[in-house]
This record gives structure tokens, C-alpha cells and sequence, in this order.
């Protein structure tokens, strides 16, 4: 038989083999797909930009004599007892319910370790996150699951969530076979069930009603604790003007790269703006109102190292915070796990959800290989805590210490001092985005 043409082959740019396959799947099913993770489209991301560090005009300082600081405050706007951290690098909020509760005392342990703060997510707050976290953010979201007073009191800083980067005007996602009777118990929900969140608050309908609510928050907690408002990042400018005008001590801007535990992939694919441009435009927002020293900005979505970090506090973040990259620290996407001293193989396991280790997003299911998005307690044992603490710890360690590296070799004794100035950008599209010089010049394009 004679071969067929080489344009019988080709593959069509709008209609490439996994579009068709996507079709297909709509078409057999009747439904769309909703997974975990985040964006898998390319992106411009911080790896974009690169640091001008010092050499004759500028000094750089010397890692083993001269110290870096890397203390950040959080919450000195209007909060009696500001958040404190040794580091500006965060646990972002990740549900108990999305994660096992093994995994939820292993973050907050970890943080404990190194001085930072971790988060509560959608569904409350359990006792074993509270007693391993030294400092706690609890999250009041729209579904309002779980939400209790009296652990509102027990918290250290409250962050309203308008939004989250993975899926911004859409609400949260639990798939019944992760909702389990605790998790169902807290919730006030049947077990079993999906579980979807409303996609806004429902006693409010615009700003307004946001600083209404700021301010019950303030008075439910003696006016201590540091009120955090988190925006998926879509409209930045004006959101992070509202937000700061409705009263917030802290904003969190969490870009597209965001990851979430569940959710449509459309939403993950084709809402919300990449994170690059996304602190940009926050900071210039806080600026432009005079409150850059007084309201503190928080950036996620898709950060994983001390260079990412490095990068968003120079384009004007206070600190950042941080989901999936510390999950992989934990263990997720890992082809084995140890109990009892023995290493275990679950590729298997992996190929029974239809993916492979380093691959997998399907936090949905219920049936994380390695204990860390399951609510099956078979599963959740082969998630050893104390090894995953140690893992964590060291993973915010090492990007800490790659963090102060880049600090020092721009001359800075504090990490909060790296400014626009010290980055250069490889593309035009990240020039454009980041408001920094396209490298060997000093063009910014649409400037």
C-alpha cells in the first residue's frame, strides 16, 4: 500500500488531534471536563524576566558575612495585631475536604517551621490545622461552609475570597466522592454529593457591601486580626482600588496560573489574566492611591522558586503565596511513597486514573496515589506527616535562601528593597506586561 501524502497528515492548527479529542468526549458524554492544577497553556511567566545584578555600578553584598532580611509584616493598615513572618513566602488556602487532613497538618507544620502563615480554604477550619499552624489565615468564603465564629476568633488574620486565578467569577468545586461524613459534617452538606459553591458572596452586591462586611469582620474579632481580600486576577486596577477603598488591610491578587481542586477546565484555560502582568498592575494600582506602605499585596499563581519570588517583590509585591509548589513538595505527582521505612511503586495507581507520575491533575477524583487530595483513609495513611513536614520545610528553605542569593547580588540587604529597576525582560510580550525594559534597552513597550 502507498503511503499518503505528507498533507494527509498534517495537523490542523485550529483543529489540532487534542481539540478533536476533546469534541469527541463533549459529544459522547454530554458534559464538560473539570479537573484540578492549573493552566497548562504557555503563559509569559517570571521566566521571562531576568535580575541586572551588581558588578561596578552597583556593589553586591556577601552571602556569608552580610546579612539579607526577609521579616515581612503583614496587616499594619488598620489591624491591632499584625501578621509577622520570617519570610515573605505563604501557604495558600487549600481546603481540608480538596486535601487530607495528613496533608492540611503537614503544610501547617511545615510553616510553623520556617515562620510563615498558611491557610485555611473553603470548609473550615479543623483542629488539627489550628494546633499546627502557629499562624493561621482563616478564609471566608461565598459558599460560607463551615464558617463559625468562634473559629473566626481562633484565627490570627481573615481573608474574604472574591475570587481565585484557576476559575475568577466562578464558584468552588467538590466532588461527592471526597465528600466524606466529616468533611460533610463540617459543611452541613449530605455525604457523597457534589458539593459547588456560589460564585458570590450572598449578602453583598457590589463595594459598598464589602466594606460593610470588613467592618463586622473587625468587630467580631475586637479589631485585631488583619482583614485579607483575594481577587482572581481579571479586572486588577480597579478590583485592588475597591478592595482597598472597602477597607482591606492586605490584598491577594492570584493570577491565571492558579491552581484550584476542581473546576471546569474553561475556566482554568480561558478566564483571568497571567500573573505577570497581574502584580504589575496591582502594585501601580496601590500606588497610584498613596497606600503602597500602608496595604500590603499578596501574589500567587503558579510561583515555585526563590527567582519567582525574587521577581514578584520587585514588581511590588509585599510577599506571595504559594498552593501547588508546595503539594509537589509534599509528595503529589510522585511516582512512589515510603511507609514504614519501604518505598511503594503506585504508577499502577496512576495508570488507573489514566495519567502518569508527573503528570497527574485529578485532584477531582478523590483518588490521589500518595495520600495528599483524598478523603479515602487507605489512601490518606500512605501520606506519611512527619516526612512530608520535613520535605516542605526544606522546599520553603531552599526558595528562601535562592530568594536572598538574587537579593544580595542586586545589593540589597532586605528583599523587600528589589524594585523594577534590578529586571530586564527577554520578550516583548513580558516587557509589555511587567512594565520593565526589553533587555539591551530601555524600551518598554506601550510606553
Amino acid at each position: 500500500m502507498s503511503e499518503l501524502p505528507m498533507d494527509a497528515r498534517r495537523a490542523s492548527h485550529t483543529f489540532p488531534p487534542e481539540s478533536i479529542a476533546q469534541i469527541q468526549r463533549m459529544a459522547e458524554e454530554g458534559h464538560y471536563e473539570i479537573r484540578g492544577w492549573g493552566a497548562k497553556r504557555r503563559l509569559p511567566t517570571f521566566d521571562d524576566l531576568v535580575f541586572l545584578t551588581a558588578s561596578v555600578s552597583r556593589y553586591p553584598l556577601e552571602g556569608y558575612r552580610e546579612r539579607c532580611e526577609t521579616r515581612t509584616v503583614l496587616g499594619s493598615r488598620r489591624a491591632g495585631v499584625p501578621i509577622e513572618l520570617d519570610i515573605p513566602v505563604t501557604i495558600a488556602g487549600m481546603s481540608f475536604g480538596a486535601l487530607s487532613a495528613a496533608a492540611k497538618t503537614a503544610l501547617g507544620r511545615a510553616a510553623t517551621a520556617v515562620g510563615t502563615s498558611t491557610t485555611t480554604g473553603d470548609g473550615g477550619m479543623t483542629d488539627e490545622e489550628r494546633d499546627a499552624s502557629h499562624l493561621l489565615v482563616y478564609q471566608c468564603l461565598p459558599s460560607r461552609y463551615g464558617f463559625n465564629p468562634v473559629d473566626l476568633k481562633r484565627a490570627d488574620a481573615i481573608e474574604i475570597v472574591i475570587g481565585q486565578g484557576a476559575k475568577p467569577g466562578g464558584g468552588g468545586m467538590l466532588l461527592g466522592q471526597k465528600v466524606s461524613e466529616r468533611v460533610a459534617g463540617m459543611r452541613t452538606l449530605p455525604p457523597g454529593i457534589d458539593q459547588r459553591s456560589a460564585s458570590r458572596h450572598p449578602d453583598w452586591v457590589g463595594p459598598d457591601d464589602l466594606r460593610i462586611k470588613i467592618e463586622e469582620l473587625r468587630e467580631a474579632t475586637s479589631w485585631e486580626k488583619p482583614i485579607y481580600v483575594k481577587l482572581g486576577a481579571t479586572r486588577v486596577t480597579n478590583d485592588v482600588k475597591l478592595a482597598v477603598a472597602a477597607g482591606a488591610d492586605v490584598v491577594v491578587v492570584d493570577g491565571m496560573q492558579g491552581g484550584t481542586g476542581a473546576t471546569q477546565d474553561v475556566f482554568i484555560e480561558h478566564a483571568g489574566i497571567p500573573t505577570l502582568p497581574a502584580v504589575r498592575l496591582a502594585a501601580e494600582a496601590l500606588r497610584e492611591l498613596g497606600v503602597e506602605d500602608e496595604v500590603q499585596l499578596v501574589v500567587s499563581g503558579g510561583i515555585r522558586t526563590g527567582a519567582d519570588v525574587a521577581k514578584a517583590l520587585a514588581l511590588g509585591a509585599d510577599a506571595v503565596s504559594l498552593g501547588v509548589a508546595p503539594l509537589i513538595a509534599l509528595g503529589c505527582n510522585s511516582r512512589t511513597y515510603t511507609a514504614g521505612g519501604v518505598e511503594h511503586d503506585v504508577t499502577a495507581d496512576y495508570h488507573a486514573l489514566g495519567t502518569e507520575p508527573g503528570y497527574c491533575h485529578h485532584m477531582h477524583t478523590g483518588r490521589c496515589p500518595v495520600g495528599i487530595a483524598t478523603q479515602d483513609p487507605a489512601l490518606e495513611a500512605r501520606l506519611d506527616v512527619d516526612e512530608g513536614t520535613r520535605r516542605v520545610v526544606n522546599y520553603l528553605r531552599s526558595v528562601t535562601m535562592e530568594l536572598t542569593t538574587l537579593a544580595r547580588a542586586c545589593g540589597k540587604s532586605d528583599v523587600h528593597n528589589l524594585e523594577p529597576e534590578d529586571l530586564a525582560a527577554l520578550t516583548m510580550e513580558a516587557a509589555a506586561m511587567a512594565g520593565v525594559p526589553l533587555a539591551g534597552t530601555d524600551w518598554i513597550p506601550g510606553r
